[in-house]
């Protein structure tokens, strides 16, 4: 079997490897018409691939020079609701709200808070929604039973349907004809 771009090749005709849309390179060929649907495909994979890069929310100069205390900072703002979000948190939202409560956040660890002080500081200014993770209490008992009751619920209509279900169905004696007719079917019957 010849190269592509081997003499042998050339002297039979052949024009080379396939280009990656499909269709053959030169002489004023249109392109394949599966190369766009292809390349839109392959569209989700590749921001996927990317999406770590845009995890960097907020702009550099607002990040604390010491690593220690911007880990610490981004961990305090994943606990964080963002308000115009609801549901990212400081961290992973681009909101002007958001971007606010990373810059005070960070002037708090900057001033030597710890972590538990900065979530009492900010709850205390926001109220029990701006935590992600809220904390149990009268307000808030409903908003943590309400896996719970959804899970209850569901589980208590499929069996209510199945009772139905089994309840609806009544056995009817089988007529002669039914009967004669079972018979030639089993195996060994009167076939």
């Amino acid at each position: 079997m010849p190269l592509p771009n081997s003499p042998d090749s050339k002297a039979r005709g052949s024009k080379g490897p396939l280009p990656l849309g499909g269709g053959r390179s030169g002489g004023g060929q249109s392109p394949s018409p599966f190369a766009l649907p292809r390349l839109i495909a392959t569209l989700p994979l590749l921001l996927a691939l990317a999406w770590p890069a845009f995890g960097a929310v907020g702009r550099p100069e607002d990040r604390l020079p010491d690593p220690g205390m911007e880990a610490r900072a981004q961990e305090i703002g994943r606990e964080l609701r963002c308000m115009v979000c609801q549901n990212q948190s400081i961290e992973d939202s681009d909101a002007e709200l958001a971007r606010d409560l990373r810059r005070v956040v960070r002037e708090r660890v900057v001033a030597g808070d710890d972590s538990s002080a900065i979530m009492r500081f900010v709850h205390a200014r926001y109220g029990d929604f701006v935590l992600l993770r809220p904390p149990f209490n009268p307000v808030t008992a409903l908003l943590w039973a309400m896996p719970v009751i959804a899970v209850g619920s569901g589980l208590a209509v499929i069996v209510l349907r199945r009772r139905r279900a089994q309840a609806g169905i009544e056995t009817v004696p089988l007529t002669e004809a039914e009967r004669r007719r079972l018979a030639e079917l089993e195996p060994g019957g009167g076939a």
